[in-house]
Protein backbone atom coordinates (compact mmCIF):
# COMPACT_ATOMS: atom_id res chain seq x y z
CA UNK A 1 0.00 0.00 0.00
CA UNK A 2 1.52 3.65 -0.77
CA UNK A 3 2.52 5.58 1.58
CA UNK A 4 1.46 9.54 1.58
CA UNK A 5 3.57 12.88 2.46
CA UNK A 6 1.15 15.09 3.48
CA UNK A 7 1.70 18.86 5.16
CA UNK A 8 -0.60 21.38 6.95
CA UNK A 9 0.06 24.89 8.71
CA UNK A 10 -0.22 25.34 12.76
CA UNK A 11 -0.01 28.79 13.41
CA UNK A 12 2.32 29.85 10.85
CA UNK A 13 4.81 26.28 10.72
CA UNK A 14 4.75 23.93 8.52
CA UNK A 15 3.87 20.50 9.96
CA UNK A 16 5.04 17.17 7.51
CA UNK A 17 3.36 13.81 8.02
CA UNK A 18 2.83 10.57 6.35
CA UNK A 19 -0.30 8.55 5.69
CA UNK A 20 -1.59 4.92 4.85
CA UNK A 21 -4.39 2.64 4.56
CA UNK A 22 -7.95 3.33 4.49
CA UNK A 23 -9.50 6.79 4.91
CA UNK A 24 -12.60 4.57 6.88
CA UNK A 25 -10.22 2.47 8.95
CA UNK A 26 -9.24 3.27 12.70
CA UNK A 27 -7.19 5.88 12.47
CA UNK A 28 -3.61 5.27 14.63
CA UNK A 29 -2.04 8.90 15.44
CA UNK A 30 1.75 8.13 15.63
CA UNK A 31 4.25 10.33 17.60
CA UNK A 32 8.44 9.88 17.56
CA UNK A 33 10.75 10.31 20.00
CA UNK A 34 13.72 12.43 20.26
CA UNK A 35 16.07 10.19 18.12
CA UNK A 36 13.91 9.76 15.78
CA UNK A 37 10.90 11.09 12.93
CA UNK A 38 7.82 10.20 10.97
CA UNK A 39 10.04 8.14 8.52
CA UNK A 40 10.82 5.51 11.47
CA UNK A 41 7.32 4.31 11.26
CA UNK A 42 7.56 4.05 7.82
CA UNK A 43 11.59 2.13 7.72
CA UNK A 44 10.59 -0.46 10.73
CA UNK A 45 7.33 -1.00 8.66
CA UNK A 46 4.73 -0.10 11.32
CA UNK A 47 2.67 2.44 8.83
CA UNK A 48 2.69 -0.82 5.89
CA UNK A 49 1.10 -3.29 8.88
CA UNK A 50 -1.15 -0.49 10.38
CA UNK A 51 -2.37 -0.29 6.30
CA UNK A 52 -2.45 -3.62 5.30
CA UNK A 53 -4.64 -4.37 8.80
CA UNK A 54 -7.55 -2.33 7.58
CA UNK A 55 -6.08 0.65 9.55
CA UNK A 56 -5.46 4.63 8.80
CA UNK A 57 -1.76 5.27 10.09
CA UNK A 58 -1.15 9.19 10.63
CA UNK A 59 3.07 9.32 11.60
CA UNK A 60 3.77 13.20 12.09
CA UNK A 61 6.70 14.98 12.06
CA UNK A 62 6.90 16.83 16.07
CA UNK A 63 7.88 20.35 16.01
CA UNK A 64 11.33 20.98 14.74
CA UNK A 65 11.90 17.02 13.65
CA UNK A 66 11.92 15.66 10.69
CA UNK A 67 10.29 17.85 7.31
CA UNK A 68 8.43 19.90 10.61
CA UNK A 69 9.43 23.70 11.38
CA UNK A 70 9.74 24.36 15.10
CA UNK A 71 7.14 25.92 16.89
CA UNK A 72 6.46 27.53 20.06
CA UNK A 73 3.03 26.46 20.75
CA UNK A 74 2.33 24.77 24.04
CA UNK A 75 2.41 20.86 23.57
CA UNK A 76 -1.20 20.46 24.45
CA UNK A 77 -2.59 23.13 22.36
CA UNK A 78 -0.41 21.93 19.47
CA UNK A 79 -1.38 18.30 19.12
CA UNK A 80 -4.94 19.23 19.76
CA UNK A 81 -4.59 22.06 17.01
CA UNK A 82 -2.98 18.98 14.83
CA UNK A 83 -5.55 16.71 14.81
CA UNK A 84 -8.65 19.87 14.62
CA UNK A 85 -6.58 20.90 11.35
CA UNK A 86 -6.47 17.30 9.79
CA UNK A 87 -9.78 16.50 11.28
CA UNK A 88 -8.70 13.48 12.73
CA UNK A 89 -11.24 11.70 15.11
CA UNK A 90 -11.32 9.59 17.77
CA UNK A 91 -7.86 8.01 17.01
CA UNK A 92 -5.41 5.46 18.78
CA UNK A 93 -2.63 7.67 20.25
CA UNK A 94 0.87 5.95 20.33
CA UNK A 95 3.27 8.11 21.91
CA UNK A 96 6.88 7.40 22.28
CA UNK A 97 9.82 8.29 24.55
CA UNK A 98 9.73 12.29 24.20
CA UNK A 99 6.29 12.33 22.80
CA UNK A 100 5.36 11.89 26.27
CA UNK A 101 5.19 15.18 26.79
CA UNK A 102 2.88 16.26 23.73
CA UNK A 103 0.63 13.08 24.09
CA UNK A 104 -0.29 12.99 28.21
CA UNK A 105 -1.04 16.77 28.39
CA UNK A 106 -3.64 15.92 25.43
CA UNK A 107 -4.92 12.63 26.75
CA UNK A 108 -5.72 13.98 30.28
CA UNK A 109 -7.67 17.09 28.94
CA UNK A 110 -8.79 15.45 26.26
CA UNK A 111 -9.63 11.49 27.09
CA UNK A 112 -12.68 12.19 25.10
CA UNK A 113 -11.06 12.86 21.68
CA UNK A 114 -9.60 8.95 21.97
CA UNK A 115 -10.12 5.62 21.21
CA UNK A 116 -7.20 4.30 22.63
CA UNK A 117 -3.62 4.81 23.88
CA UNK A 118 -0.36 2.93 22.88
CA UNK A 119 2.41 4.22 25.97
CA UNK A 120 5.94 2.83 24.15
CA UNK A 121 8.53 3.99 27.53
CA UNK A 122 7.03 7.47 27.04
CA UNK A 123 8.52 10.79 29.72
CA UNK A 124 6.14 12.03 31.94
CA UNK A 125 4.13 9.08 33.72
CA UNK A 126 5.62 10.76 36.95
CA UNK A 127 4.97 13.73 35.93
CA UNK A 128 0.95 12.90 35.95
CA UNK A 129 0.65 10.01 37.95
CA UNK A 130 -2.34 12.00 39.96
CA UNK A 131 -3.91 12.03 36.57
CA UNK A 132 -3.78 8.81 34.92
CA UNK A 133 -6.75 7.47 36.86
CA UNK A 134 -8.88 9.53 34.60
CA UNK A 135 -7.87 7.72 31.81
CA UNK A 136 -10.89 5.46 30.60
CA UNK A 137 -9.83 4.15 27.46
CA UNK A 138 -7.91 0.78 26.72
CA UNK A 139 -3.92 1.65 27.12
CA UNK A 140 -1.21 -0.47 25.94
CA UNK A 141 2.31 0.02 27.62
CA UNK A 142 5.20 -1.57 25.81
CA UNK A 143 8.50 -1.66 27.02
CA UNK A 144 12.24 -3.29 26.20
CA UNK A 145 13.15 -5.44 28.74
CA UNK A 146 16.22 -3.09 29.01
CA UNK A 147 15.80 -0.11 29.09
CA UNK A 148 17.94 2.35 31.09
CA UNK A 149 16.14 5.15 30.65
CA UNK A 150 12.37 5.05 31.30
CA UNK A 151 12.51 2.35 34.27
CA UNK A 152 10.12 -0.51 33.95
CA UNK A 153 8.18 1.21 37.21
CA UNK A 154 6.61 3.64 35.38
CA UNK A 155 4.76 0.94 33.12
CA UNK A 156 3.65 -0.44 36.21
CA UNK A 157 2.61 2.54 37.18
CA UNK A 158 0.36 3.07 34.41
CA UNK A 159 -0.86 0.21 33.53
CA UNK A 160 -2.08 -0.29 37.35
CA UNK A 161 -3.48 3.72 37.42
CA UNK A 162 -5.89 3.05 34.83
CA UNK A 163 -9.27 1.32 33.72
CA UNK A 164 -8.18 -1.09 31.07
CA UNK A 165 -4.10 -1.47 30.85
CA UNK A 166 -1.70 -4.36 29.54
CA UNK A 167 2.24 -4.49 29.88
CA UNK A 168 4.33 -6.43 27.03
CA UNK A 169 7.94 -6.30 27.73
CA UNK A 170 9.81 -7.31 24.93
CA UNK A 171 12.67 -9.54 25.40
CA UNK A 172 16.17 -8.34 25.07
CA UNK A 173 14.53 -4.53 24.17
CA UNK A 174 16.82 -1.34 24.73
CA UNK A 175 14.62 2.31 25.26
CA UNK A 176 13.22 2.01 21.62
CA UNK A 177 12.08 -1.97 21.44
CA UNK A 178 10.40 -1.13 17.47
CA UNK A 179 13.94 -0.74 16.40
CA UNK A 180 15.51 -3.99 17.52
CA UNK A 181 12.03 -5.93 17.28
CA UNK A 182 9.53 -3.92 15.21
CA UNK A 183 7.67 -7.50 13.83
CA UNK A 184 6.66 -7.79 17.43
CA UNK A 185 6.12 -4.50 18.32
CA UNK A 186 4.27 -4.46 14.64
CA UNK A 187 1.78 -7.15 15.78
CA UNK A 188 1.35 -5.98 19.13
CA UNK A 189 -0.32 -2.70 17.67
CA UNK A 190 -2.01 -4.24 15.10
CA UNK A 191 -3.96 -6.58 17.77
CA UNK A 192 -4.42 -3.52 20.21
CA UNK A 193 -5.90 -1.02 17.44
CA UNK A 194 -7.98 -3.63 16.49
CA UNK A 195 -9.64 -4.06 19.89
CA UNK A 196 -9.97 -0.70 20.30
CA UNK A 197 -11.58 -0.10 16.80
CA UNK A 198 -14.76 -2.29 18.07
CA UNK A 199 -15.34 0.08 20.91
CA UNK A 200 -17.95 2.60 20.24
CA UNK A 201 -16.70 6.38 18.71
CA UNK A 202 -16.71 8.97 21.53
Amino acid sequence: MGIQSHSATIGDKKVHYLVAGPSDGQTVLLLHGASFSSATWRQIGTLDALAQAGHQAIALDLPGFGESEAASAAHESWLREFCDKVAIKSPVLLAASMSGLYAFPFLIAHPERLRGFIAIAPVGIPKHKDQLKSIDVPVLAIWGEHDRLIPLADAETLVKSVRRGRLVVIPGGAHAPYMTSPAEVNRELVQFVADCAKRPSN
